[in-house]
């Protein structure tokens, strides 16, 4: 891409930031990178202090229709992979690349001895990503429709600043394109074509991730986040970025 395509791309798209904050959030990144990698991915915030701000309001008028969001019913993953095959299957993911992936943490139990917990992750298409405002090409950019978090590799540089700024670790720089690549809830290789579910939600056999219009009261999604006897949490919430992908052992 040309220096003024760039330009006049940017011009067009007023949440491209300054050169200045872009670098103020590429440390902030790097920070929050950082943490992840060192074991510390979760962090816990309930279902209504996510939703007390501008982006998602408590009366359920959400910012886009449908808004596709993801429940993980995390106590019932077992780890068999059959969301992750599925993934690479469909969406051409190469060996060295994820879009998404299952980590493990454990944890002490009463009586003694420790319990291993599966927890499946993946690109959590935030309401404020932190991605999309340090990008600077406007490669990456979240969908006026449906809200998910898209790319177009052919803008993409390979700077790799999206990786670094993204608090999920769910980006990873793809060899043979030689761009950034991600999960966009399989968009244009499912839900554009008609189908209702991601990849990994149909293959896995235990029901963990429930995929779904969180604009929808009748949908599972809805159901499920909005249930006040039951804890929601979302990782990384101090990062800011509100995220679409929230957990749950309900």
């Amino acid at each position: 891409m040309k220096i003024s395509e760039i330009e006049k791309t940017k011009a067009e798209r007023p949440d491209t930031l300054p050169s200045r904050e872009r670098r103020k959030l590429l440390r902030i990144g790097l920070a929050v990178t950082g943490v992840y990698l060192g074991g510390k991915v979760l962090s816990l915030t309930s279902v209504t202090n996510v939703f007390a701000n501008d982006v998602v309001p408590k009366h359920g008028k959400y910012p886009y229709s449908p808004h596709y969001a993801m429940v993980m019913r995390e106590h019932l993953c077992v780890d068999c992979e059959l969301c992750k095959e599925a993934c690479v299957k469909t969406n051409s993911v190469p060996d060295y690349g994820f879009r998404t992936t299952i980590l493990e943490r454990r944890r002490d139990i009463v009586g003694g001895g420790e319990e291993t917990i599966f927890m499946p992750i993946l690109c959590n298409q935030c309401n404020r990503p932190p991605c999309v405002r340090v990008c600077p090409t406007t490669a990456t950019w979240k969908d006026e429709k449906t809200g998910i978090i898209v790319m177009k590799p052919s803008r993409c540089i390979g700077c790799k600043t999206c990786m670094a700024a993204c608090p999920y670790n769910a980006r990873y720089f793809n060899e043979e394109t030689r761009a950034v690549d991600k999960c966009n809830f399989c968009w244009d290789t499912r839900l554009s074509k008609g189908e209702t579910l991601t990849a990994c939600a149909e293959a896995c056999p235990a029901d963990v991730r429930v995929f779904g219009d969180l604009s929808d009261v009748n949908s599972r999604v809805y159901q499920l986040v909005h249930q006040p006897e039951t804890l929601v949490w979302v990782l990384r919430p101090e990062a800011g970025a509100v995220p679409n992908v929230f957990y749950t052992n309900a």
